[in-house]
């Protein structure tokens, strides 16, 4: 495909050195009216690879679409070769109710590469994979955290693919996350139909975040570098690990916690995670770390009940030490240095002190 003239979209064919904006008919509404994708189809005058950027595939994550937004609007590199296909709203009919999943509560990415008959979900897939995916050579699809959880930026790749690895680690994250993803995700369903995707986990929902965005649109910027469709250097960020393992910690008792963690730290084995106490302030338990690790994500809500999620923990395959020693050096004003902070902001961290010998009166 990188050798075409001509790419067509929902009919429309665009030409090199063409912009188009786009409406994709997707769906019909209940009065029977087209449901449309908007999509900006952006080609260089020279011929090169074709790469998609999606973002709200669930619809209540706007941080991707702040990223293609932006992307869109502001023009921040120039496109030497290729096409970008770019997709600020995958789920328009979440995005319109600010949901995350369909209007009949389906997740729509569970449902790719759909089909032309069966559910909602599985139609609109199918229509977004046939005029969006199948015409692209690479991918980018940017998401966010649950509702009330947030990440630390991470790139989600499958790197035992050598195509799709190329792609997470050009884009200059500090965290890659190895796997496939879930059956039914864009992502994993476009590898299998050979167009290496890659995904980007970043903020928290129903927001759109300044650094969030600065760092989606720079790791755009990286890939589209690395495929010889931009040109300069890529921008490397303050670390870059590879993870094979995470895992959650859990709340182990009902009350409120006081968090001693933000996204991005480097935490170590049996260090204080959150303490909790009831609504009368009495201690109750506090959670340690159960190995090395940096904050992936974690919640933002502070109430919790037994075995609710409160931190999600990226092991890195050579421990920490490097993280640790990388992150004491990076520049005040870096980005890196900001998207700590600025994502910080959505939780109250404080020092730990040693929980009391008892809550006895």
């Amino acid at each position: 495909m990188a050798g075409r003239n001509q790419l067509e979209f929902g009919g429309r064919r665009v030409r090199l050195g063409e912009r188009r904006d786009i409406d994709l008919i997707v769906s019909q509404s209940y009065a029977g009216q087209p449901v449309v994708m908007p999509i900006t189809v952006w080609r260089a005058e020279q011929p090169g690879p074709t790469v998609f950027v999606t973002a709200a595939v669930h619809g209540d994550e706007l941080n991707g679409t702040g990223v293609v937004r932006a992307l869109i609007l502001d023009s921040p590199f120039e496109l030497s070769a290729g096409t970008l296909v770019l997709v600020p709203v995958v789920n328009i009919l979440g995005f319109e109710r600010h949901i995350r999943y369909l209007p009949d509560r389906r997740d729509l990415n569970r449902a790719f590469p759909g089909s032309a008959e069966g559910s909602l979900a599985r139609r609109i897939a199918h229509a977004v994979f046939s005029e969006v995916v199948q015409r692209c050579d690479f991918g980018i699809d940017l998401h966010t955290a649950a509702v009330r959880r947030t990440n630390f930026p991470n790139i989600r790749a499958d790197l035992s693919n050598a195509a799709v690895a190329r792609l997470a680690n050009a884009f200059g994250c500090e965290l890659i996350v190895n796997g496939r993803g879930p059956r039914g995700s864009l992502r994993r369903a476009a590898c299998r139909a050979g167009r290496p995707t890659i995904m980007l986990e970043a903020g928290e929902v129903w927001k759109i975040e300044p650094a969030v965005g600065e760092y989606g649109v720079r790791g755009v910027r990286n890939v589209l570098v690395e495929l010889g469709m931009v040109e300069g250097e890529r921008r490397a960020p303050a670390y870059q690990v590879h993870i094979d393992d995470t895992t959650w910690i859990r709340a182990e008792e009902g009350g409120i916690l006081q968090f001693h963690i933000a996204p991005g730290d480097v935490v170590e084995a049996d260090q204080p995670i959150a303490t909790n106490s009831n609504l009368h302030g009495k201690h109750q338990t506090v959670l340690r770390s159960p190995a090395d690790g940096i904050v992936l994500g974690m919640t933002t809500l502070p109430a919790v009940t037994p075995g609710e999620p409160v931190c999600h923990l990226a092991i890195p395959r050579n421990g920490v030490a490097g993280v640790r020693s990388a992150q004491a050096q990076a520049k005040s004003g870096s980005l890196h240095r900001r998207l700590k902070r600025d994502l910080s902001t959505n939780v109250s961290v404080s020092d730990f002190a040693d929980e009391p010998a008892s809550d006895a009166p």
